[in-house]
């Protein structure tokens, strides 16, 4: 039984699949929160699937993919904020038009040219078959977003609640709307070889959103998106392997199990806290 319980472990394949995850797991983690409290759901989205042609180009130029996928993410962020400024329409909108574009334009570019690199790698992820490339660019954007965040949480929280409050502050809101946007940029980039595009969202958003749901202090938040996105990685590529699934989906509904749990809970407390007052 013990033997059985603990195969996944004795895997080569396996043990870069549970590495890989716990690097990109802190990253993730803590841009979650301040997507969360920013209301950048659909902005995480937007770069994740804008990012695809970028990577083609990269290819076709001979550019290693990350630094293509890098400059598209930050096209698309930058492109984002510019036509919601200078237009009448929202800023919701002009997401959903510039990244369904390009990742369109992606898509078309990608089966135009002929590449040994499997689509549904780049769209799903292959933490399977991760290489030394990949846990080298994971970790260095481990640390940078990482510690970027940290050094820099209060001033971020604060324009995440009140922008205009940061700015009367004298803190360069500008400054932290971009650098925000190129974290998520780095971390989608960071992403791309474990849960690839189209789940990378789902490592973005619901860490924050479980841990919003279950910790009223901003710092305790962090720390609970990272605490329960690294669960969800250990135990969504555990899963898989009995389960005989590829690992990111896998992980993508675990998180979504706990979301679940999470929201049942907050409405039982919310339901006896409203007997009580009662």
């Amino acid at each position: 039984m013990i033997d059985t319980l603990l195969m996944p472990f004795q895997f080569g394949f396996m043990q870069n699949a549970f590495l890989i995850g716990i690097i990109v797991s802190v990253p993730a983690a803590l841009l979650s929160g301040f997507l969360v409290l920013k209301g950048w759901a659909l902005m995480g989205d937007a770069v994740s699937h804008a990012v695809l042609p970028g990577i083609v180009l990269a290819y076709i130029v001979g550019f290693p993919y990350l630094i293509g996928a890098f400059a598209a993410g930050m096209f698309c962020a930058v492109a984002t904020g510019y036509i919601a400024a200078n237009s009448r329409v929202k800023q919701d909108t002009v997401m959903g038009v510039i990244f369904s574009g390009m990742f369109g334009v992606g898509i078309v570019m990608f089966v135009s040219v002929e590449t040994d690199v499997h689509l549904d790698h780049v769209l799903f992820g292959n933490m399977l078959g991760v290489g030394s490339v990949d846990f080298w660019t994971a970790t260095v954007v481990a640390v940078l977003v990482g510690l970027a965040i940290t050094l820099k949480r209060h001033d971020l929280l604060l324009h995440a609640f009140d922008p205009a409050q940061a700015q009367a502050s004298g803190l360069r809101v500008n400054w932290l709307h971009y650098g925000l946007l190129g974290a998520l940029s780095l971390t989608v980039v960071a992403l791309l070889s474990s849960v690839g595009l189209i789940l990378a969202i789902g490592l973005l958003i619901a860490p924050g959103a479980i841990a919003f749901l279950i910790t009223r202090r901003f710092g305790a938040m962090l720390l609970a998106s990272v605490i329960i996105c690294e669960i969800a990685m250990m135990g969504g590529t555990y899963l898989s392997f009995f389960l005989d699934s590829a690992p990111a989906p896998t992980i993508v509904l675990v998180l979504t199990a706990m979301f679940i749990v999470a929201f049942v809970r907050k409405l039982i407390l919310n339901r006896r806290m409203s007997q009580l007052e009662a």
